[in-house]
């Protein structure tokens, strides 16, 4: 009967380990993750920081342009009550 304590496990995982870094399939590996970085660099993305940003600077602009207009629907009231045509 086969006697698996945790040693022994442990001693295994690391045999496992080590022949998997050894083989072909840790190449692999690195190569598809390089090929995954080179595919996403050339993307046309932005990082999270950035995106929260650039949201940032679209609150502010939003609010902004919703205050000018406010601004200006006062105005053209104003110009005319004190203009009236007819």
């Amino acid at each position: 009967m086969l006697n698996l304590n945790s040693n022994t496990l442990d001693d295994l995982a690391a045999r496992i380990g080590k022949a998997i870094e050894a083989s072909p399939a840790k190449d692999i590996e690195r190569n598809v993750k390089a090929l995954l970085q080179s595919g996403l660099l050339r993307l046309d993305l932005v990082t999270r920081q950035e995106f929260d940003t650039q949201s940032q600077v679209l609150l502010r602009t939003r609010e902004k342009v919703e205050q000018l207009e406010a601004r200006l629907s006062e105005l053209e009231a104003r110009a005319a009550a004190s203009h009236p045509s007819g």
